[in-house]
């Protein structure tokens, strides 16, 4: 308060004494507590302030105790009290105070913008909405890179990141922060401004930040004939770091599933790896990877834009299938067909095209109708199906672009039958065009299959062939396959029992050759017959001629036969050792002479010579 006797509050004390009657009723008041700063006025009980400039911050709550006593206040008279709270309100007559002058913050280089990075507050005395206050940054080398915040509820400045922050490009920011009253009482002015400031000093600590690149997104232009390997553009980035670690650029192949791009690791040139066609993709969106090679989990990505520019590499080719007819009775100049053409290249002018004959055609010409549109006109009166169904005419289109495209499409025109309208009433031909449903894959598939028919019926023919060659004796008995062994020793050549070699000296007994019964003949033919030879031949001439006539016989086995006609041959040196022989000589033999025969017998001279000895003993 200014002032002292001011008013606070009146108290009121009734008596129900006469009023009339001498002092009875007559009441004083008087304080009893709450001085020197308060007193009460005897007569009216009005409570009034004693002391100027009461401060509620020095004390807020006040008990003051009002006595009332009738009588006048005389002795003897009767007294009661009251007490009497009282509260002083407050007035912004306190500004805002710092604690400190000076105040440090720390932050992180990596901090992102809008970071909280620390808070500053000032104290004020008053309460309520006179100790409101607001912060600002009035001066310092950091406006521009921070900013500050009041917090309502805890009347605290919050300095955050404005700008992107670089350990390497400064490392200590100095702002001047102002704290001042909202609610300013202009009664006060007089006790000074009602705001304070401090100096924040803030240092920005060093962390491993990864690569930068020098461009937020790259975009590159290359034309679609470029060779593999050309370099499209190149990327850029560095360590923001004092170490400056090595950078090392990747492709994010997400992001180039066909690999159509490489990039160099060391320096970021991207170059091509596959050919390029602005036709399939005008646009390809890769994603480059830089990270330190010291510190490989620290990586920076980066879009990079590759637009395939045009260029004249696609022929204009018939906009749609044709199915043309001319009708029989048509006349010179009529036209058949309005034919049109589309192209896959994009050219800066827009398309343009020409159409051509590709060689002077007696029956038909192309008119270009220099709107991308020819007509297709007839040269001659009258066309008949039953001598030609069916004219093919080549039509040659070009475009106008660097450098010129061509190709050559033919049109099927069928011969038909018209009324005078020019309907079509009936064709003995179909054009000769395949349908558009059958691809080439189809045409081979069909193809394969007539080639494995073929080769089936081959084999089953051949394997039936085969068959008709199999011998038709198959017992055990085949001497081709079996060998069968008697272990039977013949007596020589007097031993006529088993076999009669006169049979062989008889021609008559010697029969016409047979034809063969263990294969099927494949052509009859009749035996042809030898002269007999004489019966003073002798058997080994006889054995020769019968083995010419077997190596010039056509008939003959085609494989190894056996052909036994039991004949030993002329006498040996050593004469005959068959043991049917010995058993009929009289006289014991003598085999001394095995001994000269070589090595070779002297076994067998062992075995006859000790059986010898064994008799004599």
């Amino acid at each position: 308060l200014n002032v002292s006797g001011t008013s606070v509050v009146q108290v009121t004390a009734t008596d129900a004494d006469d009023p009339s009657y001498g002092n009875s009723a007559r009441i004083i008041y008087s304080i009893l507590q709450g001085q020197p700063y308060f007193s009460v006025e005897p007569e009216t009980g009005i409570i009034r302030t004693a002391l100027p400039n009461m401060n509620r911050e020095n004390k807020e709550q006040y008990q003051v105790v009002i006595q009332a006593k009738d009588m006048g206040g005389q002795m003897g008279g009767l007294s009661g009290t009251t007490t009497v709270n009282i509260t002083l309100t407050d007035v912004n007559d306190n500004p805002p105070r710092f604690a400190q002058s000076t105040i440090h913050l720390h932050v992180p280089e990596s901090s992102p913008v809008g970071t909280a990075i620390g808070s500053v507050k000032a104290t004020d005395a008053d309460t309520g909405k006179n100790a409101e206050i607001e912060y600002r940054i009035i001066d310092g080398d950091g406006t521009d890179m921070f900013d500050i915040v009041t917090q309502k509820d805890t009347q605290e400045g919050i300095i955050t990141v404005r700008k992107p922050l670089d350990y390497e490009t400064r490392r200590l920011y100095t702002l001047k922060v102002e704290a001042e009253n909202i609610h300013v009482d202009p009664r006060f002015y007089y006790l000074g401004p009602f705001k304070d400031a401090t100096i924040v000093k803030i240092s920005v600590e060093d962390v491993d930040e990864p690569p930068i690149f020098s461009r937020s997104s790259y975009l590159f232009e290359v034309h679609e004939d470029i060779e593999l390997g050309t370099i499209i553009g190149t990327v850029m980035a560095r360590d923001p770091d004092s170490a400056s670690s090595p950078i090392r650029f990747s492709l994010d192949r997400h992001t180039d599933l066909d690999r159509i791009f490489n990039i160099h690791s060391g320096n970021g040139s991207i170059y091509t790896s596959k050919p390029l066609d602005r036709e399939i993709s005008q646009w390809h969106n890769l994603s480059v990877i830089a990270s330190e090679i010291n510190n490989p989990k620290d990586t920076t990505r980066v879009p990079v834009y590759v637009r395939i520019l045009d260029v004249n590499d696609n022929a204009p080719q018939f906009a749609v299938f044709y199915d043309t007819f001319v009708c029989e009775n048509a006349r010179a100049g009529q036209l058949i067909q309005t034919i049109s053409a589309v192209d896959k290249d994009d050219p800066l002018g827009g398309q343009k095209f020409f159409f051509s004959l590709a060689a002077v055609n007696p029956n038909f010409t192309v008119q270009d109708n220099e709107d991308n549109t020819a007509r297709i006109l007839t040269r001659r009166n009258g066309f008949s199906r039953h001598e030609i169904s069916t004219y093919l005419l080549p039509v040659v289109i070009s475009d106008n672009d660097y450098p010129i495209q061509s190709s050559t499409g033919t049109l099927t025109i069928r011969v038909c039958a018209c009324d005078s309208q020019g309907n079509i009433q009936s064709c003995n031909a179909e054009a000769l065009l395949l349908p558009a449903g059958l691809s080439t894959g189809a045409l081979v598939a069909i193809l394969l299959c007539i080639i494995i028919l073929l080769v089936i019926v081959v084999l089953f023919a051949a394997l039936k062939r085969q068959r008709k060659k199999e011998p038709l004796i198959l017992s055990k008995e085949d001497i081709r396959d079996n060998i069968v062994s008697y272990n039977d020793e013949g007596g020589g050549e007097e031993d006529t029992q088993a076999f009669d070699i006169g049979t062989l000296r008889n021609s008559a007994a010697i029969e016409d050759k047979k034809l063969r019964r263990d294969i099927i003949p494949e052509t009859l033919f009749v035996p042809r017959r030898t002269p007999s030879a004489p019966d003073n031949t002798d058997v080994r001439d006889f054995i020769n001629q019968r083995l010419k006539e077997h190596d010039t016989d056509p008939s003959a086995p085609p494989y190894d036969s056996l052909a036994t006609y039991a004949y030993e041959g002329n006498d040996s040196i050593a004469e005959s050792l068959s043991s049917l022989e010995s058993g009929t000589t009289e006289g014991d033999q003598n085999y001394d002479y095995l001994r000269e025969w070589g090595p070779r017998f002297n076994k067998l001279a062992e075995m006859y010579g000790g059986a010898e000895s064994d008799k004599d003993t």
